[in-house]
């Protein structure tokens, strides 16, 4: 233990108030020090004559939580100066702001100082470590470090874990859950929160049951971020409905847990359940943040409520002081544009407030492209390769469009100034889960060992949609082709691979659930939608901007996305 002078107590007395500190613990010493505001910590320290190593680490906790990062690295220079060596308590009071100032540089810096002391392998140290190189994206760094440990406590298999996650390796943290699993340590609910959106985003239903069956057991069930992360996995693996009721059991329900119920309902184009939701939420006295805004009028896209979304565009300003962003406007272009009301889109976008990105205009390709308003395009085309030079989708987007109006040279030309720059097309890939494992297909693609079979399965399909009535919508083969090969050209599109391979794999009546990577195309959206029918399957698919449920020949959409 050590003591202040009478000076430094008398002066600590005066700025807080409290009499009798004579007799203070270190405890006490702490819990008054860290009330006090860092400058004026800085100053009682500067007056006490003997500085030991948990005082050093006192004022450099206080300076960290003053959010005073270059005055945090100051004052461990300093401790070292006076002959003081920075303790595993210090390193992990520094990194995390190393960390959030993603200042790799000084994050290996301390890194080596640990090694060169021995504390690298301390697994509070450790963990620091695994979250300051994930937060500077040098995940195997963060592996590395994880690996060497000594010791691997339930906070440093989650870092690791988080770290996964949050620059998406999702296999690879799933991959690493299991194994935590297997070294029968414990999740912590931050676990779940880091996992479960990994589940989410690879559409992998049966683990994200299995995960939603260990909460339960484990008695996570009631953690309101837990609920909602279940919430946007059931929603994203194309089950809104279990979503909903998760969200109905939940006690309590922040921001965060009606945006993911919103956004659900909004990406399964259910658009009047989440304006009604968007309200409910309102009446509940949450106030809807930007996100929650995003959600809604996305919603009010994809249903075609054009009205209702304007509404609720001027209300963010009007009634919550909330500006506008990038996605709102973006949300607002689309809104327009699916619509056929591409004028007034192109004069929103032209007349923002903040000047449009390559995102917000892209929304507006898109439309171009569904209405077939070549000349638009080219405007708007024009217009993302000024504000974004290096993105090939208005390339892409604008060469499809001179293909499907028969403007082969212009196509050619736009693919040889694609080639020049070096840019390659995004191929189309599809994936389903069957069995337990998920499955990938690349358009045209023909490696897959059950490959004869699949082709079999397609071709006694083609045979059937005839019987239909199907005609193939050729203008959107691009390819400069007969119209023959058009048709066989389509029969190699990767959700339709992906489609039969599960009808061949799977009990008949079992529901297929296919994740894409683009956009479906109109031919794919009535080839999907007979195919629902003729094989009485219910088939999800989710593509990159919304997901289509067929069943019965009918498609979810309303033919509308």
């Amino acid at each position: 233990m050590f003591s202040l002078t009478r000076d430094s107590k008398s002066n600590i007395d005066e700025a807080v108030k409290v009499p009798g500190l004579d007799s203070i613990s270190r405890d006490g010493e702490e819990r008054v020090w860290k009330s006090l505001k860092v400058d004026s910590v800085r100053k009682l320290f500067e007056m006490m004559p003997n500085r030991d190593i948990v005082t050093w680490n006192t004022i450099i906790v206080g300076t960290v939580q003053g959010r005073m990062y270059v005055e945090a690295l100051e004052m461990v220079r300093e401790m070292r100066n006076s002959n003081l060596k920075p303790n595993s308590f210090t390193l992990s009071s520094i990194l995390p702001i190393v960390a959030e100032q993603v200042d790799a540089l000084k994050g290996k810096e301390i890194h080596s100082y640990s090694i060169r002391h021995e504390l690298d392998r301390d697994a509070f140290i450790g963990s620091s470590l695994i979250d300051m190189y994930a937060n500077c994206t040098l995940v195997e760094d963060a592996y590395r470090v994880f690996t060497l440990l000594a010791e691997k406590d339930d906070v440093s298999w989650n870092s690791m874990i988080s770290g996964f996650i949050q620059n998406g390796n999702f296999d690879e943290g799933l991959k690493l859950f299991r194994e935590m699993l297997a070294a029968n340590i414990k999740p912590l609910p931050v676990s779940f929160s880091s996992i479960i959106p990994a589940c989410a985003h690879l559409t992998t239903l049966h683990l994200g049951k299995e995960l939603h069956a260990h909460i339960t057991r484990t008695a996570f069930a009631d953690n309101m971020y837990i609920s909602s992360s279940l919430v946007d996995m059931y929603a994203k693996c194309g089950k809104i409905q279990t979503a909903r009721r998760i969200f109905d059991d939940m006690v309590l329900h922040d921001s965060v847990s009606w945006t993911s119920m919103i956004m659900g309902y909004a990406l399964h184009g259910h658009a009047h359940d989440a304006v009604i939701l968007f309200e409910k939420m309102v009446i509940d006295g949450v106030k809807p943040n930007s996100v929650a805004y995003v959600a809604v009028l996305t919603a009010c896209s994809h249903g075609g409520l054009i009205e209702e979304g304007w509404k609720h565009f001027k209300s963010m300003s009007q009634k919550y002081g909330i500006a506008p962003g990038i996605e709102h406007c973006a949300a607002i272009a689309d809104l327009f544009g699916r619509a056929g009301r591409l004028l007034e889109a192109y004069e929103f976008v032209s007349n923002m407030h903040i000047k449009p990105t390559g995102s917000v205009w892209s929304a507006l390709l898109s439309a171009c492209r569904v209405h077939k308003n070549v000349e638009l395009a080219e405007k708007v085309s024009h217009e993302i390769t000024k504000v974004d030079p290096d993105n090939m989708g208005p390339y892409v987007l604008l060469s499809n469009m001179y293909s499907i109006a028969g403007r082969w040279k212009d196509a050619s030309k736009l693919r040889t100034n694609m080639k020049k720059k070096g840019m390659r097309k995004t191929p189309a890939c599809s994936w389903v889960e069957v069995k337990n494992k998920v499955h990938a297909f690349v358009a045209g693609d023909k490696s897959h060992p059950q490959y004869n079979q699949i082709e079999t399965e397609l071709r006694n399909i083609s045979k059937r949609l005839k019987v239909e009535g199907y005609v193939p919508e050729t203008s959107e083969a691009l390819h400069d082709v007969d119209e023959e090969q058009k048709h066989d050209l389509f029969f190699a599109h990767s959700e339709r691979i992906a489609i039969a391979f599960a009808i061949i794999n799977t009990p008949a009546g079992t529901s297929i659930r296919v994740t894409k990577n683009l956009r479906v195309c109109v031919d794919c959206h009535t080839v999907t939608k007979l195919i629902s029918k003729i094989m009485r399957r219910e088939i999800v698919v989710r593509d990159n901007n919304r997901y289509h449920h067929f069943k019965g020949g009918d498609c979810s959409c309303g033919d509308y996305w």
